[in-house]
């Protein structure tokens, strides 16, 4: 479980302690179960990169407490692992030497490492591009390997920062439906930054909702939509009922810092 109490950042504090910046986050309480999918939205500027930068221990916090089973996050850690927007993968390296990286510093034999980047491979739709580099793959390929390499080294925890946001919504949606397969066959736990309320609505057990900077949490959103999912959920009640919900929330924050 990721237990979140009190949790505050600020950016821009002098050494002297004294502040001249931004208060990017301010008193976040939340808890995220084991092996749930918890989507995380909010209006432009809120902190959502931020907050999860800080679970994945890439910076520190000001204030407040942060830990996974009871234990503070102290830095990164190889329970957790981090999928950007940008793809971040090793553009001179192939796909399947992308995917193996991780696994390779963690010094796992080279026999296993392959093993496991082949399942995978084959897992996210790329069975075949195995010796591809990423300038020969098109942005949703490219996200594939990054979420393989992610899941190569088993992590705990699976960090996402809005991981389709740059892509087409073709690749999007088809994305979409790869990472509700991937997350039913592994059960990983997952927070999963988005812009998108289709998205948030789609992929989350729960969504949580941020307000404007500095970013506090809003309200934690159920959805009542059984699991696994198809597209056709789009078109429910229950998902156009809370697709509406945060919209009306969102645009009432966006007119209020106006």
């Amino acid at each position: 479980m990721i237990r979140v109490r009190g949790l505050s950042k600020e950016f821009g504090t002098l050494d002297n302690g004294s502040s001249s910046g931004v208060l990017a986050l301010s008193n976040i309480d939340f808890e995220v179960r084991d092996n749930e999918f918890l989507t995380v939205i909010g209006p432009s500027g809120c902190g959502k990169t931020t907050l999860l930068r800080i679970i994945a221990g890439l910076i520190s916090h000001d204030q407040g407490e942060i830990s996974i089973n009871g234990q503070p996050i102290t830095g990164p850690g190889p329970d957790r692992a981090v999928v950007f927007q940008n793809f971040a993968l090793m553009p001179w390296a192939d796909v399947l030497t992308n995917v193996t990286f991780g696994l390779e510093i963690r010094g796992t034999p080279k026999e296993e490492c392959q093993a496991t980047a082949k399942e995978l491979i084959k897992l996210v739709g790329l069975e075949g591009f195995e010796q591809r580099l990423p300038k020969e793959l098109s942005g949703g390929m490219q996200q594939r390997v990054g979420l393989a390499r992610a899941l190569a080294v088993n992590p705990q925890i699976l960090l996402m920062d809005e991981p389709f946001g740059s892509l087409d919504e073709q690749t999007r949606r088809l994305l979409q439906e790869q990472m509700l397969r991937l997350w039913e066959h592994r059960r990983k736990t997952v927070i999963f930054i988005t812009h998108s309320m289709d998205e948030a609505v789609m992929l989350g057990d729960r969504v949580m909702l941020m307000t404007p900077r500095p970013g506090r949490v809003k309200e934690m959103i159920d959805i009542p939509l059984k699991r696994p999912r198809w597209r056709e959920l789009e078109k429910s009640t229950a998902f156009l009922e809370v697709k509406e919900y945060l919209w009306e929330n969102l645009k009432a924050m966006q007119v209020e810092s106006t």
